[in-house]
């Protein structure tokens, strides 16, 4: 059995504190050696114990978190998952984390919510244990995982009565999860002003979206934005899932629209690349072009290999330029993908087949 994973909590509220030290120590793949209220008491812990992870708040009293990670990732770099409050200022903040290192955004648990507890639980370690995972050259042994959904619990299989029929235009539907935000970034500035529609999911926690949204819009040539629920899909424009909202391509004659709607957690996930995936094959066929970019566990793999028998063209990140191999490995093993692509080669092999087919 492979070592635990050595976490250090930093949060400077003792509530937090317990509640994810409760979290952790239930997971008998992680172990807990350190809580701390702000950064110095954690560079304290660290001289006794170096964690393979630490959690980190953003805002706390003496130093900031953005600080703390800065000095981190200069002198020792370790992997860094924030926990940070559902804010859009927090948002804001949170993103330049993750310009600056840090691996994953988990949402701080909302301790009277017992339902949101137990669904947060399975998210967070899985947060931690991406992490750790990010740092690894070569991952060697696959993590057990608790029985998950799958997209079925939104939409029913696909069958031939049911696949897309009849000419439309070109739609892109991207999925990605740990470090996914730069990769998403990279990507959708390969692309031009007049690009195809794209429907993406991003593995994020709720109010988080909206503000990466905007980033992603300054930054990129098309228009960029939150999905809404009944959101067209049109040429120059990108609709990222909102955090906590599944998302699913529907379509009217020869247009296409999102749905943005609630449902249980698929692949553990809400929004889930599977359920947007599914519902492009459905609707879409081989009117779809698909990316599964980095990301921890197998949320799109199903999806992907539903798009490509359904005649979508499918695309996967390669290891090489994966913060995280597992998504699209997944969806390598099930036979889903046409081309296994570094990622800044996926803008361009995108736009040739919307061309081309």
């Amino acid at each position: 059995m492979p070592p635990r994973i050595k976490v250090l909590i930093v949060d400077d509220s003792a509530l937090v504190r317990q509640t994810l030290n409760d979290i952790f120590s239930a997971d008998p793949e992680l172990e807990v050696v350190g809580a701390a209220s702000d950064p110095f008491v954690a560079a304290k812990r660290m001289e006794n114990v170096v964690p393979d992870v630490i959690t980190l708040d953003v805002e706390m009293p003496r130093m900031d978190g953005i600080t703390f990670l800065k000095k981190i990732m200069t002198q020792h770099p370790i992997p860094v998952v924030i926990c940070s409050a559902v804010t859009e200022k927090g948002a804001e903040t949170t993103f330049k984390a993750l310009e600056y290192g840090a691996v994953e955004i988990i949402t701080k648990p909302r301790i009277s919510t017992k339902q949101f507890l137990e669904e947060s639980a399975i998210r967070i370690c899985d947060a931690v244990k991406a992490a750790a995972r990010a740092r690894m050259k070569r991952v060697t042994e696959k993590l057990q995982v608790a029985p998950k959904l799958s997209a079925d619990a939104m939409l029913p299989p696909i069958t031939p009565s049911t696949r897309a029929v009849g000419a439309t235009g070109k739609v892109v539907v991207v999925g990605a999860s740990t470090g996914g935000t730069e990769a998403l970034a990279a990507f959708l500035m390969g692309l031009p002003a007049n690009c195809p529609p794209i429907a993406v999911v991003q593995h994020m926690p709720e109010h988080f979206t909206n503000a990466f949204a905007r980033r992603l819009d300054a930054s990129c040539a098309m228009h960029v934005k939150e999905a809404e629920d009944n959101d067209r899909m049109e040429q120059g424009k990108v609709l990222i899932a909102p955090g906590n909202m599944h998302m699913l391509l529907k379509r009217n004659g020869n247009s296409y629209f999102v749905e943005v709607k609630e449902g249980p957690l698929v692949r553990r996930h809400r929004p889930s690349v599977d359920v947007l995936f599914r519902s492009a094959a459905r609707y879409g066929g081989k009117n779809i072009v698909g990316a599964i970019l980095t990301g921890m566990g197998d949320d799109g793999a199903v999806g992907m290999r539903e798009m490509f028998d359904a005649g979508a063209y499918t695309i996967a990140q390669d290891e090489a330029t994966c913060v995280v191999f597992g998504m699209p490995q997944e969806a390598i093993k099930l036979g889903g993908v046409h081309k296994v692509l570094p990622l800044h080669g996926i803008a361009r092999e995108v736009l040739a087949m919307c061309n081309a087919r």
